[in-house]
């Protein structure tokens, strides 16, 4: 392996990793490689984003979804086609073209000509193709930009069209008029999941007015409105028809009204304030003249407030009392004024009562722009929200203002616009939603969705509720509805494909926009001579996108076999947001056309927040930029901070920039480490023994280690894991695991091991087998965390890969050829993910670890409490478990005690035996008060007393026996008592702590002795001599001689060193330090600093190895030996001439290899023996 540098900048390494792949086709690859072996299909349908506008985080996140399940599923043997999409009908492309050209009504496209606007619209909607790839790709997703689908596209467009000629031959077409959300800014109705994108809480007027009631001399009936601008449509109002209402005299005004009885309040407010009000107060007030039910009203005719609409043909039937159940008394009169053409209840109502007539036109003086028509003069051309203040001038005019005010209430907005939405009836092309409502929801009942509760709760609510669909637009820019009709509409065709419009009408077409196919005509068959023509309005792009399964692959056109073998798709992912739209409008079209969901499996992810938790916004720039974060962390980082959020459970997330960051530091820094690791100690073995390393599975499982045998373990535990969350679609469980062994692995198996890896413990043979069971977690860790981490995950794996066997038949194309293998395949993406191995998976291995980590953790706690510096050893660890199992009794005595130790830099570990626990800890018992409050009462404190005053002897009786009887109740230990053991031993030395469970407790011995403080000081010299290293620059496998100089008549550090002298050699390959007026004067000082040791201060240097002479040699003596190699010295004698004589010099008598040698000889230092 080559050598990897101290620190690797990720985002840039990304970056080369990215162009290598662009380089060599690697996506491409993945997927020849499948189509070579006949993986089978997996399917998965990517919904179609505009690309209009840049991608944000909720793309970044949804788009790392899918990128993960689907290399996921490539990497468990299926073929995933991941083709890029692009929605490019619709409001978002057509509001942006009407800002650009200043657009904002109807007839100045139509003067603009079709074909021109639709030539602009097509002009942007590919717009930021380019930076959506860019950046796609840069996240490390894989998606076939090549061979996209566009929604304009004819191929597309033609299969919508077969798709609904389907539904039109099924009888689930028809038109009729419908109140709808209406955006005047956009011109066009909105469906009702579109009106409830954009609610702003808005100040409104709301009137109270009068209508007096023919026949009844100075009687009026008394309606309050939030719109004033529907009044001049009015043409009934509408009471409930049991409610009782009443007909008063307001004695202040002088006024005869009648409404809702219980709504008296809305005429006097001081009715509402149950502090202020009493009955009596109502005498002063008003006078309660007459009292009915609401049917008794119905019929009665009344004045309208304006005439715009009294010689309609049906005016005849106006301005009467309507009654229907919708209306209630929780605001307003108790009489709702009808504007059929503004409201859908209105609009049921008045059907329901004759007033308007299926099929003919409704009282409206609005178009479709918002603005008034010449029908009411007074406010011509002005915006409806605009002219409430006008009509209430005339409606005061005219003696009809009973009561103004202003409404602070929750509005709709057009998404798209940013403008108050208004209620509009228009003539629409309608699927019937409702026929087919049951099956949508049993079809619903066959898919999986992750997190479950969205299926079950919102989308479930909501297909229940499904009204019929609105899926026309009166537009310009989007599929045409392929409906010819007469002008009586007596003869209509629905047309369902190219084909059948050229037999039709002998005209055969490229393109099916509305420019091209509003030209072509289709001959009657009822009328010769006359012509059908196509009706005006093109689809909702929601209908669009719901076809999308069939328009992709051209469908029933094309692709018929392959499309029927992978529906449903397996696999589906998008926003919340989506589950009242694209996952609905997929589910009603699916249902209609095969009767099946349209997906099996289906993640909803939350929506991404600022960090404030707001929406994040452009105009506020209060979110980082995405390219920014990646060119700073990487795409790797950003993708686990996504998927290892709540935002991938449906939950919201506030994006912050240093949890990305975090990610770095506390994954990929971590983990790099302990590759770079791994390698510097396979370059010494492989220096040190000159045998190459290869990887054995042999040595794996051979290893009687313990701490080799858990972390295999936990690796093929971690593989099994991920394996069943991954089948489940459960990224929020698998990240976790994934940070979670990491963090296992570089904080703990590297760490446990690591002298043992650098061969000072046990030799070159236990180092081998240390690094063949890294290696082997390391490659089956990188491989399983490709599908999340794609960039660092092939970092590491082109490393691994040239220490198999099979790398050299890498070469002449057999890295990207089948069967893939480790070693030989080119990229960790064409392998296959690791299957776990139920033989290595070792419980009893990992309860061991589980329990030397927390008594490893609680042991650091209690230095912490008495401030004992971990480089200072303890005399004695004292461990007492609740019910240990032999396992981890024997395990903590035996293979792991040496760990434990050496953690803790202590001297003995005692583990406590069951029959001796009492002598160290106390066990108490307490009530869960959560569990017990129902179940004891006003006993609850008496039964409190009762437990928490039991002995040591009667609280472990008490769990042994599984619970205890209390005054007749049985109390369970298990669920309703909670246990905890305490230290309990006498002394001022011993300090402890015990876990939060209270299950383990941990008691050290904290004398401090001369022998204690001396192997302390040796640690921080020993730290020292790492730090000079470490600034140096040094590999683990260069040689350095130490020396140290102290204060005279200070000898802290010489006495440490010669109290530890094993340790020192151990731990440096021989390199003891020594005093400074020792080294020759030829040694070179790599790196030298003062520290302070003991309270003492003391230089300490690091010099490249020298051969060190006796002392009276001369200075040309001195220069030869400093030109000396050590590592080349044999013992042979040496002979060199100096001023023409000859001179022998003998090693172990005139010099040696080092000073160490030298002093141990001469006995200079009697501390070295």
């Amino acid at each position: 392996m080559a050598s990897l540098p101290p620190t690797l900048d990720f985002a840039k390494t990304e970056e080369e990793i990215g162009s290598k792949w662009s380089a060599e086709s690697t996506f491409k690859t993945q997927d020849a490689l499948g189509v070579e072996r006949g993986d089978q299909e997996y399917t998965f349908y990517d919904g179609p984003p505009f690309a209009t506008g840049l991608p944000h985080y909720g793309h970044i996140l949804a788009g790392t979804i899918k990128d993960v399940v689907t290399r996921y599923a490539v990497m468990t043997g299926r073929r995933v086609i991941r083709r890029a999409g692009w929605d490019c009908h619709g409001l978002p492309v057509e509001y942006e073209i009407d800002q650009k050209l200043g657009i904002t009504h109807r007839d100045q496209v139509l003067e603009m000509g079709v074909d021109k606007y639709n030539e602009t619209c097509r002009g942007i909607v590919t717009r930021y193709t380019q930076e959506w790839e860019r950046t796609v790709t840069r996240l490390g997703r894989w998606v076939d930009f090549e061979n996209d689908y566009k929604t304009m596209d004819p191929t597309f467009m033609e299969s919508v069209w077969w798709v609904f000629k389907e539904l039109f031959n099924k009888d689930l077409v028809y038109q009729g008029y419908k109140v709808m959300p209406f955006s005047t800014a956009c011109g066009t109705p909105l469906s009702n999941f579109e009106a409830g994108l954009n609610y702003k809480d808005v100040s409104d007027p709301a009137v109270v007015v009068s209508f007096p009631v023919i026949g009844m001399d100075g009687v009026n009936f008394v309606a309050w409105t939030t719109t004033p601008w529907t009044l001049p449509s009015n043409i009934a109002l509408c009471v409930h028809p049991t409610m009782e209402y009443v007909q008063i005299l307001d004695k202040k005004a002088d006024k005869r009204y009648i409404l809702a009885k219980s709504r008296l309040g809305q005429l006097f407010p001081i009715m509402n304030n149950k502090k202020k009000w009493k009955p009596a107060m109502a005498d002063d007030l008003y006078a309660i003249e007459q009292t009915y039910v609401g049917s008794d009203l119905v019929g009665k005719k009344y004045q309208p407030i304006f005439d715009y609409f009294v010689n309609d043909e049906d005016a005849g039937e106006y301005f009467r009392i309507l009654s229907d159940t919708y209306v209630t008394d929780d605001a307003g009169t108790g009489i709702v004024h009808q504007a059929p053409a503004f409201g859908e209840d209105d609009y049921r109502v008045c059907l329901a009562h004759g007033v308007i007539q299926k099929g003919k036109d409704l009282p409206c003086p609005v178009d479709s722009n918002g603005m008034f028509t010449d029908v009411v003069p007074e406010v011509k051309g002005l915006h409806v929200k605009k002219a409430d203040d006008t009509l209430i001038t005339l409606i005061k005019d005219k003696g009809r203002m009973v009561q103004k005010d202003q409404l602070q209430h929750s509005y709709p907005f057009c998404w798209r616009s940013d403008t108050p939405l208004i209620y509009k009836a228009v003539p629409s092309w309608f699927v019937k939603v409702e026929e087919i409502r049951d099956k949508i929801v049993e079809n619903n009942k066959k898919t999986y969705w992750v997190p479950n509760q969205v299926k079950e709760g919102r989308f479930h609510s909501w297909l229940t509720d499904a009204r019929d669909w609105a899926v026309s637009r009166n537009r310009f820019w989007g599929t045409p509805i392929p409906i010819w009709c007469s002008e009586d509409m007596d003869e209509v065709v629905c047309i369902g494909s190219v084909d059948e419009l050229a037999e039709l009408s002998g005209v055969r077409v490229t393109d099916l926009h509305k420019d091209v196919v509003d030209e072509i005509t289709i001959p009657s068959k009822k009328n010769p001579g006359a012509v059908l023509r196509r009706v005006d309005e093109v689809f909702d792009c929601w209908f669009e996108s719901g076809s999308m399964p069939y328009a992709q692959k051209h469908y029933p056109f094309e692709n018929k076999e392959s499309f029927e073998n992978g529906f449903p798709a397996d696999f589906i992912a998008e926003g919340l947001d989506q589950t009242r739209g694209w996952f609905y409008t997929l589910m009603v079209l699916s249902t209609a056309l095969f009767d099946q969901p349209a997906f099996k499996n289906l993640i909803v992810n939350g929506l991404v927040l600022a960090g404030d938790g707001k929406k994040m916004s452009k105009r506020l720039k209060n979110y980082p930029d995405p390219n920014v974060v990646i060119s700073k962390y990487g795409a790797d980082a950003l993708r686990m901070y996504l998927i290892n959020s709540p935002v991938v459970r449906a939950e919201s997330l506030k994006f912050q920039e240093p949890g990305v960051l975090g990610v770095v530091k506390e994954v990929f820094l971590p983990l790099y480490n302990a590759f770079r690791f791994f390698s510097q100690n396979l370059e010494r073995l492989e220096a040190n023994t000159g045998i190459k390393f290869v990887p054995s599975k042999d040595k794996v499982m051979g290893t009687t280690n313990p701490t080799d045998v858990w972390i295999s373990a936990a690796t093929q535990g971690l593989i099994k894991f991920v394996h069943e969350e991954m089948s489940a679609y459960r990224l929020y469980t698998v990240m976790p695991a994934l940070v979670s062994f990491v963090t296992q692995l570089t904080n703990w198996y590297v760490r446990l091991n690591r002298d043992r890896l650098k061969g000072l413990e046990g030799g070159e043979s236990e180092s081998e087998t240390g690094l063949q069971v890294m290696y082997d977690v390391l490659l089956d860790v990188t491989i399983l965390m490709a599908p999340f981490t794609p960039f660092i995950t092939e970092y590491f794996y082109q490393h691994l890969r040239k220490l198999q066997p099979s790398y050299a038949d890498a070469a002449n194309g057999g890295g990207s050829s089948n069967p893939v293998m480790p070693g030989k395949s080119d990229s960790v993406h064409f392998l296959r993910l690791p299957a776990y191995d139920e033989g290595r998976l070792n419980a009893d291995a990992v309860e061991a670890m589980e329990a030397l980590q927390v008594i490893v953790e609680s042991g650091r706690n209690v230095r912490e409490k008495r401030n004992i510096s971990l480089r200072t050893p303890v005399k004695c660890v004292t461990v007492i478990l609740r019910n240990p199992s032999a396992n981890v009794v024997e395990s903590l005595n035996g293979p792991l005690k040496g760990y434990i130790l050496s953690e803790l830099n202590a001297w003995d570990l005692v583990i406590v035996p069951k029959e001796e626990e009492h002598e160290w800890v106390t066990l108490s018992l307490t009530p869960n008060f959560n569990l017990l409050g129902k179940k004891l009462g006003k006993k609850m404190k008496d039964f409190k007393t009762h437990v928490t005053s039991m002995s040591h002897a009667d609280a472990v009786a008490c769990l042994e026996n599984g619970g205890l009887d209390f005054e007749g109740l049985t109390i369970s230990a298990k669920d309703e008592l909670v246990s905890k053991l305490s230290f309990s031993k006498e002394g001022e030395h011993w300090e402890s702590t015990s876990t939060p469970e209270g299950d383990v407790v941990v008691a050290v011995d904290c004398t401090q002795d001369e022998a204690i403080l001396s192997a302390g000081r040796s640690r921080e010299l020993i730290n020292a001599i790492q730090q000079l290293r470490k600034a140096a620059g040094l590999d683990l496998s260069d040689a350095v001689e130490v020396f140290f100089e102290e204060s005279a008549g200070i000898t802290v550090v010489e006495n440490a060193v010669s109290n530890n002298t094993n340790l020192f050699e151990a731990k440096f390959q021989g390199a003891i330090p020594v005093p400074k007026k020792f080294a020759p004067s030829w040694s070179v000082v790599l790196r030298s600093d003062s520290t302070d040791i003991g309270g003492s201060k003391v230089e300490v240097s690091i010099c490249r190895p020298a051969v060190a002479g006796r002392s009276g040699l001369s200075d040309e003596v001195g220069y030869y030996l400093s030109t000396l190699e050590p590592s080349n010295l044999d013992g042979s004698a040496l002979s060199i001439t100096v001023d023409g004589k000859d001179v022998s010099l003998t090693q172990g008598e005139d010099f040696w290899v080092n000073t160490v040698a030298k002093l141990r000889a001469t006995k200079a230092i009697s501390w070295l023996e």
